[in-house]
């Protein structure tokens, strides 16, 4: 997220994190261009106008030049209507108009992250395990399974890229925030926590596989 203002910033940033996702905050163009430049994320969301030289459409712009296609979207003072279409023609995926109430941000986050991996639904699902990731609740064979924030996180992006494999440098991008203190042998603990979790209690049935050498990878190839 880029925004100036430090309050709003913080206030999303703490709503956003209680709803398990990792969220980053720059608080001036040059360093939200920077980030967004260098850091694969899942989404942006870019307040437009910021203090200096780059405000938030000149990030979305600069950004889609580069061939991303990272979902943005754009929170804003501005109202009128070609103010919108200017927004979503440089490239933004949506726009939401300040003031705003957070469950409208969620909602908003939530179905702008389902576009790029193309889910179908609340609902991710690999075999009898699925995630609810509106009611943050996780079920295997018909019994739900108790998970901390960070399993949450660390189980819904193995169930997004299901097939792949996923080393631990993705895996912290991703599920941790660049605030974090992670080593990769914290990945290595959260899985184990996971398997825990997800494999001991269903006679070991695995779902999580170690590919070694590379990483980890949420079913067959």
């Amino acid at each position: 997220m880029v925004e100036d203002d430090k309050k709003i910033a913080n206030a999303v940033k703490k709503g956003l994190e209680q709803e398990s996702y990792a969220v980053d905050v720059e608080y001036d163009g040059e360093s939200g261009l920077g980030s967004a430049m260098v850091t694969d994320y899942d989404l942006i969301i870019l307040d437009r106008m910021l203090p200096g030289a780059t405000d938030g459409l000149d990030i979305c712009k600069a950004i889609r030049e580069e061939g991303k296609k990272t979902p943005v979207l754009i929170l804003t003072a501005k109202d009128k209507i070609e103010d919108r279409v200017y927004g979503l023609n440089t490239g933004a995926d949506d726009y939401l108009v300040k003031p705003f109430a957070f469950d409208e941000l969620l909602a908003r986050v939530r179905a702008l992250l389902r576009r790029p991996q193309k889910i179908d639904g609340n609902v991710l699902e690999f075999e009898d395990l699925t995630l609810d990731t509106i009611q943050k609740k996780a079920e295997r064979a018909g019994k739900e399974i108790t998970l901390t924030v960070k399993e949450y996180s660390l189980l819904e992006y193995l169930l997004k890229n299901q097939g792949r494999i996923l080393n631990k440098e993705n895996i912290i991008e991703h599920v941790w925030d660049f605030d974090a203190d992670v080593l990769p042998n914290t990945v290595e603990v959260y899985i184990s926590y996971l398997r825990d979790k997800i494999e001991k209690p269903f006679e070991g049935r695995k779902i999580i596989n170690t590919i070694r050498g590379y990483g980890y990878r949420l079913g067959e190839k």
